[in-house]
């Protein structure tokens, strides 16, 4: 396993993964929970990915600006027009529903809050884009990946990578949609991980922020 050239990009995915499936069995933890996740992720992190991670950024002011406007770019639809991630395209039995994934205890405890910001400020961004775009862009083309430089472009990947990271954020499948199509262009553009992390970590935590003083969870699923 330690030899195999994939485990620093797909481990912490992966780890993530489990402890959201795992989710109701940590909530005895109360409000610690986030604190316990984001330990044990940046942790894994640490302990698999700090060889491969190289977080310079290189381009600040595009990338930042890149990053606010992803934030624009995905709450824009349900801002302008009330209702539209009710309609069928968005809530049905494939994608999902959009469901806060705290409850109101949960919510109103600033500790806890602090560390689902850091989350996803800080350690989403990085397993993220080591899995999707790091690991996942270069593996489609060849499975050699590490042959391929950083931000190698290929059609097929490309959009093989936007649509499964649209998959991913269920109803919000849309946003993830040109979110994805957006960090596949910046990272095969600018072929610095350092850069696509910082977009990433920019949108998650303006959309954090965001989140909290406007009270909108369901942007938090």
């Amino acid at each position: 396993m330690k030899n195999n050239p994939s485990v620093p990009y797909v481990a912490p995915f992966l780890i993530f993964l489990a402890l959201l499936a795992i989710q109701k069995q940590l909530a005895f933890l109360g409000e610690w929970e986030y604190a316990v996740r984001v330990a044990i992720v940046a942790a894994v992190i640490w302990i698999f990915s700090r060889k491969v991670l190289d977080l310079r950024v290189r381009h600040f002011g595009v990338s930042l600006a890149i990053g606010i406007g992803v934030f624009l770019f995905w709450i824009a639809p349900d801002t302008l027009f009330p209702g539209w991630r009710q309609h069928w395209l968005f809530t049905n039995s494939i994608t999902g529903e959009v469901r806060v994934s705290l409850g109101a205890e949960q919510l109103a405890s600033p500790f806890l809050l602090v560390f689902r910001t850091l989350s996803a400020a800080l350690l989403v961004p990085v397993l993220e884009e080591l899995f999707w775009r790091a690991w996942m862009l270069r593996w489609l083309i060849k499975r050699d990946f590490e042959t391929l430089p950083m931000g190698s472009y290929d059609s097929q990947s490309f959009w093989i990578v936007a649509a499964l990271f649209a998959l991913e954020h269920g109803p919000y499948w849309e946003v993830g949609l040109l979110t994805g199509i957006i960090y596949n262009w910046w990272f095969t553009r600018t072929k610095s991980l350092g850069d696509i992390i910082f977009v990433h970590g920019v949108t998650n935590l303006v959309l954090s922020l965001y989140v909290i003083w406007s009270g909108k969870w369901q942007f938090w699923m």
